[in-house]
């Protein structure tokens, strides 16, 4: 897969292509994607994705802007695997920001040789979100390429939708955002050095890097692993501020792994959530912590057990 910065390529194949933020790539974006698919292989055409990063909103309203559920290297692993040719990632910034939605059009039929260009139903683009699929069908009868929108995927009356999936993750409905994301919910990221609090508790943890303050889930999880060369893992989770050894702390991803002690350092995990346990606590003292984990341990592992 050919990975590009903005609405410029160097190729001279047409494309079709889609547009949107992508995050989660939950059953909605894979429909849309099987469509683009199928709609590239019965015109000859490669097929192109373009995405935006940071998510707008977190460029422009950064005090309202939606949890992440998917990083950049995330999404660009899953579109890999579902086998997308060219992602084109378009810096949002002040000056992408004002253009108008006519100059993004035409930016996708000149800069990246659109010749079909498909859509969701409801999307929205170019400054002040004011492009819609009716503008970009005026424009494609001028300029002679094909439009295309889809209509959103439904499951049992609920429009599957980045936002159902947060709501889902934040009440701890892990099966239905499972659902809707047709996998497990997870995230990723590299294990950094923590402050060894684990360790001395008798838990250590592999501390994954979170780059992303606002996260759509957290609490006690149970936990299975995935990391090159590790195969897969069992092990309790642990997604929050950590407010009985920090105060006003970032959020931390910290996986206690079961029956393991490898030095992993700089290895990249992906970390899916299977079952909530409970809500992160604050307790009086290290003692008292100590005993909740091994509760969440000793829980975690009957979880295993039973889902065998």
């Amino acid at each position: 897969m050919q990975i590009l910065r903005g609405l410029y390529s160097p190729n001279t194949q047409p494309v079709a292509i889609t547009v949107g933020n992508f995050d989660g790539v939950h059953l909605g974006h894979q429909s849309l994607l099987a469509d683009l698919k199928e709609a590239a292989r019965a015109r000859g055409l490669q097929t192109a994705v373009v995405i935006f990063e940071p998510h707008p909103r977190e460029f422009l309203m950064p005090d309202q802007a939606p949890a992440r559920l998917t990083s950049l290297r995330e999404k660009l692993q899953f579109f890999a695997a579902l086998d997308i040719d060219r992602v084109h990632v378009c810096r949002f910034n002040a000056r992408f920001a004002q253009m108008s939605a006519a100059d993004f059009i035409n930016a996708l039929h000149e800069g990246l040789l659109a010749q079909f260009v498909l859509i969701g139903d409801d999307f929205r683009f170019g400054k002040g979100r004011l492009g819609d699929f009716a503008l970009l069908e005026k424009i494609a009868a001028v300029r002679g390429f094909e439009v295309q929108a889809v209509r959103s995927v439904m499951h049992d009356g609920v429009r599957i939708s980045s936002t159902a999936i947060r709501a889902a993750l934040f009440s701890g409905q892990l099966r239905t955002a499972q659902r809707y994301l047709g996998r497990h919910y997870s995230m990723s990221g590299r294990v950094v050095r923590g402050d060894q609090v684990g360790r001395k508790l008798g838990f250590p943890t592999a501390n994954i890097q979170v780059r992303h303050p606002r996260l759509p889930l957290a609490g006690i999880y149970v936990a299975q692993v995935h990391g090159e060369g590790l195969g897969v893992l069992q092990g309790a989770a642990s997604m929050g501020v950590r407010p009985t050894v920090k105060r006003d702390a970032r959020p931390t991803l910290e996986v206690h792994l079961f029956e393991f002690d490898q030095q992993i350092y700089g290895k990249h995990l992906r970390v899916e959530f299977l079952q909530k346990l409970r809500d992160e606590e604050k307790y009086p003292d290290l003692a008292t912590l100590a005993r909740h984990i091994a509760l969440d341990v000793e829980n975690a592992k009957k979880w295993f057990e039973q889902h065998d």
